[in-house]
């Protein structure tokens, strides 16, 4: 965790060649979430194939892909391009190589402040950090008289002033929807209400306690301030409500920005956008948000000519100066010669106020999934908040057990 955060500020506040491309042999094919700097990675990657066969799958599903795309042998996929939370399970089967070798061969362009090193294994190489933070219509704020809010207390009541006075119904817009996306509101939430997932540093939950009951009554409150199909809205489907002009102040990625502030959408909206930086909660001081970083991995599973050619391929869009220049507005690219703009600020803000990154243990993608289908209810009107938490510690308790984490 330590060594995620000095790298982040390293590179946001500091200031080689290319990997090799020279690939005759072997196969890449890449399996990535899909969005527009995930999408200018790869094909820059591709720029590097040589010989090589290249292909690539983006899927908003990548998650559920994974594991038994891994798992098959040969896997499915060579390169798996991954996040905090989503090398976790890869490295608790077994699914992906260091790459320590290849680095010391091919990773000329590569910062070390880029490696994300365990244990003195290098798992994967980081190329982009990402943080949720608050979008706010300065028009809509600034007609009812409504300064930029920090808190979650006052996006609330900026929300509430806003339906009141008839401008918006559902003003305020974030990705709830059920599952992953939910459960990554509450992690945020939770963290910035200062609470911790386990118990004495073990495997045990700590959910069920006050922290929880008000990270699950704010989560209420900005739902019933939401479209009522927030359980079925991601990141993509809250972005068409902005462009929309539905709502006026939203919790979003930083890298959903590039697309959200282009020339294609409503010029009134665009120009009154603002990102602003993450919110804080129930008093504290940390954002209630969490700093990721997305980077690539190597699948075990794959002969060691793909993983070479996937590697080099890789490190190449890794660590190229080409590509932060010309898609500087798509993410905080942790790569040399990268210079952060207005479409950082979420990003670097969250830096500034020592936003925690997600938590990289062994269990907590376990508590992810638990969280994820158990605060439905809750949300719904259907059960206490301390039920809710008590089914979520119950489900994943029982994960746990079968997975040996208790």
């Amino acid at each position: 965790m330590k060594k995620i955060l000095v790298t982040l500020l390293f590179l946001l506040f500091g200031t080689v060649a290319n990997a090799d491309c020279n690939i005759k042999s072997g196969s890449i094919n890449i399996l990535a979430n899909d969005f527009p700097a995930l999408r200018t990675l790869v094909e820059t990657a591709k720029e590097c194939k040589g010989s090589a066969d290249f292909k690539v799958t983006h899927s908003a599903e990548h998650n559920k892909i994974a594991v038994p795309a891994l798992t098959a042998n040969p896997s499915e996929f060579s390169v798996r391009v991954a996040a905090n939370s989503s090398i976790v399970p890869l490295m608790n089967a077994d699914l992906i190589r260091p790459m320590n070798d290849l680095v010391k061969k091919y990773g000329k362009g590569i910062q070390e402040s880029q490696l994300i090193t365990i244990d003195g294994k290098v798992m994967a190489v980081a190329f982009m950090a990402n943080t949720q933070h608050l979008y706010v219509r300065t028009d809509v704020l600034e007609e009812n008289g409504i300064a930029i809010p920090k808190t979650y207390e006052e996006v609330v009541a900026a929300a509430e002033k806003i339906r009141a006075a008839g401008k918006m119904k559902y003003p305020y817009a974030a990705a709830y929807k059920a599952g992953w996306n939910l459960a990554e509101e509450f992690v945020n939430m939770y963290i910035g209400h200062g609470g911790e997932f386990f118990k004495d540093g073990g495997a045990q939950p700590n959910i069920n306690n006050a922290k929880g009951v008000a990270t699950l009554n704010m989560l209420k409150k900005l739902a019933d301030l939401s479209n009522p199909d927030y359980l079925t809205h991601d990141s993509e489907a809250i972005k068409v409500e902005w462009e929309s002009g539905n709502v006026a102040i939203m919790t979003l990625w930083a890298s959903r920005s590039g697309t959200l502030l282009d020339d294609e959408g409503d010029a009134k909206i665009t120009a009154a956008t603002k990102l602003v930086a993450p919110a804080t909660v129930g008093g504290g001081n940390i954002p209630a948000a969490t700093l990721w970083w997305d980077g690539f991995t190597l699948a075990k599973n794959r002969s060691d000519a793909d993983a070479e050619a996937s590697f080099r391929a890789m490190a190449h869009a890794a660590s190229s100066k080409e590509m932060v220049a010309k898609a500087a507005d798509q993410a905080v690219w942790l790569v040399e010669g990268f210079v952060p703009g207005p479409k950082s600020v979420g990003v670097i803000e969250a830096v500034k106020m020592g936003a925690k990154p997600y938590p990289m243990l062994p269990q907590m993608g376990l508590m992810h999934g638990a969280l994820g289908s158990e605060i439905v209810e809750f949300l719904q009107g259907n059960e206490s908040a301390e039920q809710a938490l008590k089914d979520v510690e119950a489900a994943y308790i029982t994960k746990a057990k079968e997975q040996g984490f208790l």
